[in-house]
C-alpha cells in the first residue's frame, strides 16, 4: 500500500515533542494518561497535519472510501528495547521507560472517535504487541512468528474491535507483509443464497492457543453467523467451521467464503520501523505472509505496537455491562 502521508523531518519532530511531553504511565495507570492525551487536544498542542490526516481518515472510513490506511515516519520512542522472546511482554514492562509510541496511537484513536478496547489476557493493557514468543514459534497466534492466515482478531470473542492500529516499533529487512481484504470485495463473490446461509448461527470458531494458555476454559465461542451488518465478517480461516448441528448448507457456505478470499481484490503492505497501518477488523480480514526471510532470528525481533478500538463511542457503551474494574473498554478474555 502507497501511504496516504509520509512525515518530513519537521512534521515528525513537532509531533515526536507533543507526544513525549505526555508525563503519565500507559500501563500503570491508563485512565490518567488518556485523560493527559485529551488534555493536549483540548489546549490546542497537536500539531494541525497531524489532526488534518486523522480527519480525512475519520471521513474516508465513514464515506465507505477505504478502511485501511498508512502513515509513514510517524514518532516512535527513540530507544526501542531489544526484548527476550522468552516472555517478551513482561520484558517490555521491564526495559520500556518511555512512551512515545503509547501517546501517538491514544491521540490516533481519540482523534477519529474511537474508543480503546483490550482483554484481560493482555495484563489489561490497552496497548498490546504483535511480537513472538519462543514458547508459541510456528503456531496459529499473533504472539509467534508463523504465517497467519486471512481472519478478524479475536474471532472467538463476543466483545470484537471495529479497528486495529499497528505501529512499527521494530521491522527488520526481512519482507514480512500485512494482507488486507475488505469485506465488500469479498461479498462480490459470494452469491445472496450463500450470504443468506452466512448470515444464520450455523458456525463456531475455536480460541487460540495464547487465549486457551491464559484460560483453559475456553476452547471454542458459541454458535454465530460469518456475516452479520452489510459487509461484517466473524471468520478465522482454517479455525472458523460449521457446527456440528449445522445444515448441509453452511458446509457449502464455509467453501464459498474460502474461494471469495482466493479470488477477491487484496491489499498488502510491509509495515516498516515508523509505519502506522490502521485497518478494519470486522469490516474486512487481514493476514500475515512472510514473503523473504533472510535471517529467522531478525525476523522474530519484529515488534509492533498494537490497539484495539470500537467504532464509536455508541458502540463502547453497548459493551458496559462488559467492563472489568469499571474501566471503560476492559473485557474479560
Amino acid at each position: 500500500m502507497r501511504p496516504i502521508h509520509s512525515l518530513n523531518k519537521s512534521e515528525h519532530d513537532d509531533l515526536y515533542h507533543v507526544l513525549d511531553s505526555v508525563a503519565k504511565h500507559p500501563y500503570e495507570d491508563y485512565p490518567s494518561f488518556s485523560r493527559a492525551v485529551t488534555d493536549m487536544i483540548d489546549q490546542g498542542r497537536v500539531p494541525a497535519f497531524f489532526a488534518e490526516l486523522c480527519g480525512r481518515i475519520k471521513d474516508e472510513r465513514q464515506r465507505g472510501t477505504s478502511q485501511a490506511h498508512v502513515l509513514r515516519n510517524v514518532p516512535i520512542d527513540a530507544d526501542v528495547p531489544m526484548l527476550d522472546h522468552d516472555d517478551p511482554v513482561t520484558d517490555k514492562h521491564a526495559k520500556k521507560t518511555t512512551f512515545v509510541g503509547e501517546a501517538l496511537l491514544e491521540l490516533f484513536n481519540q482523534l477519529v472517535g474511537t474508543p480503546l478496547l483490550t482483554y484481560a489476557r493482555n495484563r489489561g493493557d490497552f496497548f498490546t504487541d504483535v511480537v513472538a514468543y519462543n514458547r508459541f514459534s510456528g503456531m496459529f497466534t499473533g504472539y509467534s512468528d508463523s504465517e497467519l492466515y486471512f481472519h478478524n482478531d479475536r474471532t472467538a470473542h463476543p466483545v470484537r474491535a471495529d479497528y486495529i492500529s499497528l505501529l512499527g516499533m521494530r521491522c527488520p529487512d526481512d519482507v514480512i507483509y500485512t494482507g488486507y481484504v475488505d469485506g465488500t470485495a469479498l461479498l462480490e463473490h459470494l452469491d445472496p443464497a450463500v450470504q443468506e446461509t452466512l448470515r444464520r448461527p450455523y458456525f463456531i470458531t475455536s480460541f487460540d492457543v495464547f487465549s486457551r494458555e491464559f484460560n483453559a476454559a475456553l476452547t471454542e465461542s458459541e454458535k454465530h453467523p460469518v456475516l452479520y451488518n452489510h459487509h461484517s465478517f466473524r471468520y478465522m480461516d482454517t479455525a472458523t467451521t460449521v457446527a456440528p448441528d449445522a445444515p448441509v448448507e453452511a458446509r457449502d457456505a464455509i467453501i464459498a467464503v474460502k474461494n471469495a478470499l482466493a479470488k477477491a481484490d487484496k491489499q498488502r503492505h510491509r509495515i516498516l520501523t515508523g509505519d502506522l497501518f490502521v485497518l478494519a477488523n470486522q469490516d474486512g480480514m487481514h493476514s500475515r505472509e512472510k514473503i523473504e526471510i533472510h535471517d529467522p532470528v531478525q525476523a522474530k525481533s519484529r515488534w509492533l505496537l498494537k490497539t484495539y478500538a470500537f467504532r464509536d463511542d455508541a458502540t463502547a457503551d453497548a459493551h458496559a455491562d462488559a467492563w472489568l474494574d469499571g474501566v471503560r473498554g476492559r473485557v474479560a478474555d
